[in-house]
This record gives structure tokens, C-alpha cells and sequence, in this order.
């Protein structure tokens, strides 16, 4: 049946088809979280059209992008339309999307609600992100018929639409502090996902705040395999992710990674990407208002930092570091194997 798990053979193909995976995590430069980003008074598209141009110039061939529950339960007619325009936009630009349902992260400190968010506290990295659907909801499964909607509707309306790569339904379960609070909500995302049948694969990726055993969970759950990685250049802080995608022999994808504070830089983890044939997204693209290029740790009124954490371009479209742009292009052919 076409609602269970992907078998291994299914995942490879598909993974063979869609040729090498350059990606990135897409936030709008105009906007300070993925309610700013979807709600329809400060949808841009005029920015998102100008920055996927630098990402297409770039050599960058996959979008990963979050959505945001709260818009959808205030505006389901007019978000499924902003989410068509971005497929529009991003397809036209040569870029395939992976669309991430819910998220545990909340920088903020804050939950999500929709109108008017706040505006970027200087020196403080991503200050304005919530989660979704929000903690309150994400642990109460008596609530979860909403949900349920969401996804189901989410993943229905574009669960033949090419321009639609693969389905992320949840970034970094367990994230601020949750730990194992939030997999009954994981599972029964890729229960909800399964019924309405996707053409896209369904994945949810381990991350280095999470258990072995919340790992291993995640990657048996997945049709492809993703995981994050900020870690320093060494296959030693690889090896337990790299070892359950060699015993589950399906493709894999690392959704984040680029920490240039670290040295984890793309010149350092790309090569390792290319040996094993893992797709990659970089966080993230233009440095904007969810202030990424600052490190984790920063604090209200510190300085710009002298190396950028994350992003790829200053927000008139100049490159952060022009060999990055050029490694990118050239991979994985210039990488080594």
C-alpha cells in the first residue's frame, strides 16, 4: 500500500532521480520567523523572488522551508495560495522545496500568535522565532484534531506537486528543553502524513540534542534519512548518524550544517557529504532579520561578530565568502571522494 514506510529500493530511486541535493533553510530576509514570513500583510514576494535568484546563481538547487501552524488555523485559503505562489517563485528559479511542518525550537522564548511580531533585538540570534504548533498544543494529544487537519492538508493539497522535493514534519522534536515529550506528536504526524498518500518522501531528522535511542527512532520512522550537523570536521562526530544510515541503507540528507565559528565550514564537511553521498542544506541564505549570521550564544547589544555563524549573502546579494559560492557550484565534482 502507498500509506506505509517507503521500501529501501522506492528511497534510492527516488534519491538517484533528483540528482545532488545543494540546498539551504530559507527564512525571507524581510522577515523575523515563520509567522512574518507567512502571514499574508508581510508575504514578500518581490524579496523571495530576488533572493532565490542568488540562490539559483549561487548553484543551489533545494529549498528547506518552515511553516507555521498559526497562520494556517487563522488563514487556511489564503496560505495554501501563499504556499503555491512560493512553489511558483522557487520552480521558476530551478529550486525544489522540502516543506517542515512543526518545530520545537523557540528562540524567542515566546509561542506563536499571529499578527504583528516583534521586532530583531540587536546582537541576539534569531530573537523572534517560535515554535509550531506551540508546546501547549504539540503535548496535549487530546487537542491534536487540528492538527491533524493541518497536516493532512497541508501534505494533500501538494501530495502530487513535483515542485514538492520531500516532507520534513518536524524539525528538532525534543528541542528547548522537551526532550521525549514531543515523539507521540512525531509519530503521529507520519501516521497523518502516510493516509493521504504523498508522492514525496516523509523524514524527520535526528540533532545533537536528542538521545541515541530518540535518534534511531526518528531515522526508522523516515522513508529518506536526514539529520543536522554543526559539529567540528571530524567523522568521529558523525559516526553514530553515519553508522544507522549504513545499517538502514537508505539515502540520506543532512538538513542543516554550517557553523563557521567552529570550523565546521562547508570547505571542511562538504567533501565528507560528497564520500558518502549525502545531500546537504546550509543555514542559511541572506542575512536578515532573524539575525542567523550571529552566533547561538550572543547577547543583547554584543557587537557583529567577526566570522558569521550562518548565511550565505549580505542583504544587497554579495557574498559572504566567494569560495563558498564556488565550491558550491562546483559540488560535489570539486570535492573530494
Amino acid at each position: 500500500m502507498s500509506n506505509e514506510k517507503w521500501s529501501k529500493e522506492k528511497a534510492k530511486a527516488w534519491y538517484e532521480g533528483i540528482g545532488p541535493v545543494r540546498g539551504f533553510n530559507y527564512v525571507t530576509g524581510t522577515a523575523v520567523n515563520s509567522t512574518e514570513m507567512w502571514q499574508a500583510d508581510t508575504f514578500d514576494l518581490q524579496t523571495i523572488d530576488k533572493e532565490l535568484g542568488w540562490a539559483k546563481q549561487a548553484g543551489l538547487n533545494q529549498a528547506r522551508v518552515f511553516l507555521q501552524y498559526v497562520v494556517w488555523e487563522a488563514d487556511r485559503e489564503g496560505y495554501i495560495h501563499r504556499m503555491k505562489q512560493f512553489l511558483e517563485i522557487a520552480s521558476g528559479h530551478g529550486i525544489l522545496t522540502m516543506f517542515v511542518l512543526f518545530d520545537d525550537c523557540a528562540f524567542s522564548g515566546k509561542q506563536p500568535y499571529v499578527g504583528k511580531q516583534p521586532e530583531p533585538v540587536s546582537g541576539v540570534h534569531n530573537s523572534g522565532w517560535t515554535p509550531s504548533p506551540g508546546f501547549e498544543l504539540a503535548l496535549s494529544s487530546d487537542q491534536w484534531s487540528p492538527l491533524e487537519r493541518y497536516v493532512k492538508d497541508i501534505v494533500g493539497q501538494f501530495s502530487t506537486d513535483p515542485r514538492v522535493l520531500v516532507w520534513d514534519l518536524y524539525n528538532e522534536p525534543g528541542n528547548s528543553n522537551l526532550g521525549d515529550q514531543t515523539m507521540p506528536l512525531v509519530e503521529a504526524a507520519f501516521a497523518w502524513a502516510r493516509e493521504v498518500e504523498p508522492d514525496q518522501p516523509l523524514t524527520v531528522g535526528p540533532w545533537g540534542g536528542i538521545s541515541e535511542a530518540m535518534s534511531s527512532r526518528l531515522l526508522e520512522l523516515s522513508d529518506v534519512l536526514s539529520f543536522h550537523y554543526y559539529g567540528l570536521p571530524n567523522r568521529l562526530n558523525l559516526s553514530f548518524i553515519l553508522d544507522e544510515c549504513r545499517r538502514l541503507d537508505r539515502p540520506a540528507l543532512c538538513t542543516e550544517c554550517l557553523h563557521r565559528q567552529s570550523g565546521s565550514t562547508l570547505i571542511a564537511v562538504l567533501p565528507l557529504f560528497a564520500q558518502e553521498n549525502i545531500g546537504w542544506y546550509v543555514w542559511g541564505l541572506v542575512q536578515g532579520r532573524t539575525q542567523t549570521w550571529l552566533h547561538w550564544s550572543s547577547k543583547e547589544g554584543f557587537p557583529p561578530p567577526a566570522i558569521w555563524q550562518h548565511d550565505l549573502f549580505h542583504p544587497d546579494g554579495t557574498p559572504y565568502d566567494a569560495a563558498e559560492i564556488d565550491l558550491i557550484k562546483s559540488w560535489p565534482l570539486a570535492s573530494a571522494r
